[in-house]
């Protein structure tokens, strides 16, 4: 018999440490090959840890809800083993290792602690990013979460115990607790400060007047998308250039074969494997804009990466990638621009989905916006941005003299890192795009 570490799986280049949300093995349990032994997450996705070989679990060096470094020994089974290990081992003592190069970010739990809310009972509940995003397509307010009881540490609520309570729900059972929650309104005086600590439990509603404040506790993932958005601004120098572009050829041949598309094909096709395969044809003429800095170093990455802002139903942006999107073709990039995109919105991207980006994207058209300034998605050095498309009036230069016609317009923008690009190669690369898209060819097959 000997001992098998299971340690904490690489999830990304730019990862470096995972938050522990739940064991599902205790020192003594049998353990199959592939089976999930423990729940992770990060800042991206959540994720399971499977078990490495058969065995049974010797010993946990860490518990739940502990920060742990990538490459961190978690914990050790004991292989060719046939029966339980009677006597586990002693609490054993997290690994002492540096890790000098991984920045640390601070993981704090959901804590309504001192408030102004009156509760039949006081918790201390985590809700992992998972569970938020579920309640939120369900339509569960955070009161409505609060009620659920939880099988996890501390009463948190698991995955399990919200799909159950959804399940009970629609068939018109409830498994609610008397944890409904009175929160008071906060009159405050001209002169009063609100500090920092004063956190009050919510409801889904927001109501905010001339006298009143509603103070709300930010999810986990909130709080660390807030850091990595105030981190890219302190690393690099953001500029953002504009461009215009004509996209009427673009619209009307998508509106002339999107059902040819999705008949053949099964899938429906948007605008963003249009935008997707636009840039990274400009992304290989100009390779300086997928590229990152290390020090004094430039890294140009030749494999074109590209990530797509997608925002989740609870209000939170998560960023899949696109691997190699410059080998595929439009109905490659098409499936895969729907099928992560699914998988974002339901909860079920892999941490190798979010991981490898070199450039981002982000469609802020689709919420109505015609223009943005998006922040560099670090360690990237540029990121561009789509408005919506809307007709307008516009002169048209021909050969026989300009005229006026109804066209379809857009507004591009495009922030990038203005340590190492400058703002010629960064409107170069633009006008690029630019032009790419108003070039469409109206006459192309699927």
């Amino acid at each position: 018999m000997s001992l098998v570490d299971l340690v904490m799986p690489k999830l990304g280049e730019s990862i470096m440490e995972a938050t522990i949300l739940r064991w599902h093995k205790k020192p003594g349990d049998a353990v199959k090959e592939d089976e999930s032994v423990l729940d992770i997450a990060t800042d991206k996705v959540d994720s399971e840890v499977p078990s490495t070989s058969d065995g049974v679990i010797e010993e946990l060096l860490y518990k739940e809800n502990d920060v742990v470094p990538i490459g961190s020994v978690i914990a050790r089974i004991r292989v060719n083993s046939n029966t339980s290990v009677s006597q586990p081992a002693q609490a054993p003592q997290a690994p002492k290792q540096q890790y000098e190069e991984a920045r640390v970010v601070e993981e704090i739990p959901y804590q309504p602690a001192q408030t102004h809310t009156t509760s039949n009972q006081q918790a201390v509940r985590f809700y992992s990013p998972l569970v938020l995003n579920i309640a939120s397509s369900e339509g569960i307010s955070m009161s409505e979460l609060e009620s659920i009881p939880g099988t996890g540490q501390d009463g948190r609520v698991s995955k399990k115990d919200i799909l159950n309570y959804v399940e009970n729900r629609k068939s018109g059972q409830t498994m609610t607790n008397n944890r409904q929650q009175r929160t008071e309104v906060v009159h405050h005086t001209s002169d009063f400060k609100p500090q920092s600590s004063e956190i009050t439990t919510y409801n889904s509603q927001i109501t905010t007047s001339s006298n009143n404040v509603e103070i709300i506790e930010m999810d986990r993932m909130r709080k660390l998308i807030a850091n990595h958005m105030i981190e890219s601004k302190r690393t690099s120098a953001h500029v953002t250039s504009f461009a215009e572009c004509d996209v009427t050829n673009m619209v009307l041949w998508r509106e002339r074969m999107k059902k040819e598309f999705e008949k053949r094909e099964g899938e429906k096709i948007t605008f963003t494997p249009l935008f997707i395969e636009a840039i990274v044809k400009c992304l290989k003429k100009y390779p300086m804009l997928s590229s990152s800095v290390e020090g004094d170093k430039i890294i140009i990455k030749k494999n074109l990466n590209i990530g797509m802002a997608t925002a989740l139903a609870n209000g939170n942006l998560i960023v899949p990638v696109i691997k190699n999107a410059d080998q595929l073709n439009l109905v490659g990039l098409t499936k895969q621009v729907n099928s992560l995109a699914h998988a974002a919105r339901s909860g079920k991207l892999k941490p190798d989905d979010t991981a490898g980006g070199t450039f981002t994207l982000s469609n802020i058209g689709s919420f109505g916006s015609i223009m943005g300034t998006p922040i560099i998605n670090q360690p990237q050095v540029a990121i561009m941005a789509v408005g919506t498309i809307k007709k307008r009036p516009m002169v048209i230069e021909t050969p026989q003299g300009d005229s006026i016609a109804i066209r379809h317009m857009m507004y591009i923008s495009l922030s990038y890192d203005h340590r190492i690009i400058d703002g010629a190669l960064g409107s170069t690369f633009l006008n690029a795009v630019s032009k790419e898209l108003e070039h469409f060819d109206g006459n192309r097959s699927i």
